[in-house]
């Protein structure tokens, strides 16, 4: 099972990965432009992939990074990872991109434990916790104020918006994300730029059944393969048993 489950996360991460890229290059046709989003993919045994897409300003200007906002000036990719590095974070060397005449960051982050995001200075402002009980975990995501600073003209409208996203992997219970559900198993909460700027709260909470959805996908195709087995079989041994009567 663990196989399986590890080739599902891995064209899952290459998948978010191309949607993200894409995205960021062809002006918003998978959906709503973000000047920074977090896309979160925990896992149910507390571990988590983190995927960032931000602007160079938003990062300023939300999180306080010491990065050149010259938007012709160069992207050291080793400088962005160093800001993401932490004990117990796995960070891939970012990829860039260009919109809007600004320039923006993606970052991946893996972790055994979702809780350690947090480590890591810019997504200090979040903290992470996880309960159990009997069938159900709840997972709770707090964002509280930024920590930035003045970035001046950037282009920016007053129209930009962030978001913060989950993508569960068990069937959800409760959730308190505005625009529920989408697309399967993914939850967003968005909030204006300027909103995120001055530090409004942010609470993102979820209760999702134990059992992962790959789970019992990978159970129904089992249990599927052995009826259609069971079923070959049987009718290989009617044949036989026809072709044994009539000699």
């Amino acid at each position: 099972m663990s196989f399986w489950v590890a080739c599902a996360r891995r064209g899952c991460a290459a998948l978010v990965t191309f949607t993200v890229l894409a995205t960021a290059g062809c002006g918003g046709v998978f959906g709503p432009q973000y000047e920074y989003e977090e896309d979160l993919y925990p896992a149910l045994d507390g571990s988590a992939t983190l995927y960032v897409s931000a602007s160079v300003a938003a990062l300023v200007a939300l999180r306080g990074v010491d990065l050149d906002l010259d938007p012709r000036a160069p992207i050291d990719r080793n400088r962005v990872r160093a800001l993401f590095e932490a004990p117990g974070l796995a960070v891939r060397r970012p990829r860039v991109s260009h919109r809007s005449g600004r320039r923006f960051v993606h970052v991946r982050i893996d972790t055994p434990s979702v809780q350690a995001l947090a480590t890591a200075a810019p997504l200090s402002w979040s903290s992470y916790a996880i309960t159990r009980r009997p069938g159900l975990v709840t997972l709770t995501q707090e964002i509280g104020a930024a920590s930035g600073r003045a970035v001046g003209d950037v282009g920016w409208s007053g129209d930009e918006v962030v978001a913060f996203r989950l993508h569960v992997p068990g069937r959800i219970q409760f959730h308190n994300a505005e625009q529920g559900i989408e697309r399967g198993n993914i939850l967003t909460w968005e909030q204006s730029l300027a909103g995120r700027v001055k530090g409004v709260p942010l609470e993102l909470e979820v209760r999702m059944e134990s059992d992962s959805i790959l789970f019992r996908t990978l159970m129904l195709f089992g249990s599927a393969a052995l009826a259609a087995l069971a079923t070959l079989g049987l009718a290989v041994w009617w044949l036989a048993r026809r072709k044994h009567e009539t000699a």
